[in-house]
């Protein structure tokens, strides 16, 4: 029997001028002892503060916040009481969990017919776009016919096509530097797989895309976590994690983030480029989303930033999953050549090359991809714009900002109830991803949704409804409703 992998944590202390500047900005100046335990678990749900951070002596926070030593002690009391903290006499005090609040990996809940998907964040395909593709294909299939047909760099012809659309972006790059993968996903875990080793640390952000952070657990390496939230990085925070912890890998989502949204401005991925370059960190950069600007050009490649020998750290990932369908399988990297050639010789043992047919149905899409946008996009624009009118209507107590792309909007509840709604929507025929799914820590992220708007509108407000109606049941969590987690995308 295969020894299970233990998934390490990277020790992490919290300063008491850290703490107290994100303690202003949640429950004001000179904060009571309850306003003060609240302030810290909200944040701690919120995901920037990471589980299991040691909190700041309670003299040092005192001092930090100009209260008095008992209002800490007595804040630190109602934390503990609750399950948000643990302390050890002569040790000090950490970050945890209530018990019943940490999801499994278990997958479940699968969607039926009846049931309106909103766990998925990925359109379905543009029908008349690929039966052309295929037909295509199939006429170009007799050129490869004659060959074994293994490829493990991908066919000819669309690493050039890809290279091609990297450097119309902006980032000039030949077909040597790009290797075809089956989706984004395996792009990634073959990366991770040839970069990291077990037990290296890898810098992600919280919340992340959920499929990319099992990946990382799985290899056993070791999250480090920064926040993004509604309103994007901490640049600071990021660049010292990266110099106090020197991660190996970062794993990085800069263009229409999921789940949140946000996009990096230019001058947070300057300065995160030169930090990488000053720590060796390589860069993982997953662009699978980027093509998704519904309020804007998008955004050039991160790649394209670096100056020259720097780029060399820039792992990019990419796919068609949502720009045309997830279902087929078509990913890439873009890479040094070198690296290239190490990947393609990484995956055969495991994966021999990405189907012929499926790449040449690709090639077609690609070269049509703009006409594709053209239509997808605005069509986009009008689900996101009605999704958060239905969400305004039947649930106005519920906040969010709508993001400048992408495909979900990220929900606050106001309350951590996410699992124990998500498993009640269920039963309303709703199936719907919790926000703790998204969280580099198991369990934070308790009072966030993730709601695609890749349904159209009418399907979206009945979904909408639906949700509204499981508030009038109980959503007291328990540890049947969060010890489940749903596949997502």
């Amino acid at each position: 029997m295969a020894e299970a992998r233990v998934v390490h944590t990277v020790d992490r202390r919290l300063g008491s001028r850290r703490l107290a500047g994100l303690l202003t900005g949640t429950v004001g100046e000179r904060p009571g002892y309850r306003a003060l335990a609240h302030g810290v678990r909200t944040l701690l749900l919120d995901g920037r503060i990471p589980l299991h951070t040691r909190l700041p002596a309670e003299r040092e926070l005192a001092s930090a916040l100009a209260v008095s030593r008992a209002t800490v002690t007595a804040a630190y009391d109602v934390l503990r009481e609750g399950g948000y903290a643990r302390s050890r006499r002569g040790a000090g005090t950490w970050t945890e969990l209530p018990q019943g609040q940490r999801p499994s990996n278990v997958a479940a809940f699968p969607a039926g017919d009846d049931v309106l998907d909103l766990a998925i964040a990925a359109p379905g395909a543009p029908e008349a776009e690929l039966r052309a593709a295929l037909a295509a294909a199939g006429g170009m299939l007799a050129e490869h016919a004659p060959t074994p047909g293994y490829h493990p760099y991908g066919i000819p012809e669309l690493r050039s096509a890809v290279a091609e659309r990297f450097t119309r972006r902006g980032l000039p790059t030949l077909p040597d530097q790009v290797l075809i993968t089956t989706g984004a996903q395996h792009a990634l875990s073959l990366t991770l797989s040839l970069l990291g080793r077990q037990g290296d640390r890898v810098l992600v952000e919280n919340p992340s895309y959920p499929n990319a952070l099992d990946a990382i657990r799985g290899a056993g390496l070791r999250a480090v976590p920064v926040p993004v939230t509604e309103d994007g990085w901490d640049c600071g925070l990021v660049e010292s994690s990266l110099r106090q912890a020197a991660p190996r890998l970062a794993y990085l989502v800069p263009d229409f983030q999921n789940p949140t949204g946000c996009l990096m401005p230019h001058e947070q991925r300057l300065r995160i480029l030169e930090t990488a370059r000053a720590t060796g960190t390589w860069l993982l950069i997953d662009e699978t989303i980027t093509d998704i600007a519904l309020d804007g050009p998008p955004p050039a490649p991160f790649a394209s930033l670096a100056a020259h020998g720097v780029g060399e750290q820039i792992v990019t990932f990419g796919s068609l999953s949502k720009s045309h369908w997830g279902g087929l399988r078509i990913g890439w990297v873009r890479a040094g050549s070198g690296l290239i050639t190490e990947l393609a010789t990484k995956r055969v043992p495991s994966d021999m090359a990405t189907p012929v047919i499926e790449q040449l149905v690709a090639l077609h899409l690609l070269r049509g991809m703009d006409d594709v946008l053209r239509e997808r996009l605005p069509r986009l624009r009008a689900q996101r714009d009605a999704l958060a009118a239905s969400l305004a209507r039947h649930l106005p107590e519920w906040r969010w900002r709508v993001p400048p792309g992408g495909l979900s909007l990220w929900v606050d509840l106001g309350r951590p109830v996410a699992s124990a709604l998500a498993r009640a929507a269920l039963a309303q025929g709703v199936r719907i991803e919790g926000g703790s799914r998204f969280g580099a820590d198991p369990g934070t992220h308790e009072h966030r949704l993730r709601i695609p708007y890749t349904l159209l509108p009418p399907q979206a407000d009945e979904a909408v409804l639906r949700l509204s109606k499981t508030l009038t049941g109980d959503l007291t969590p328990t540890p049947a409703d969060t010890t489940r987690r749903h596949w997502v995308a």
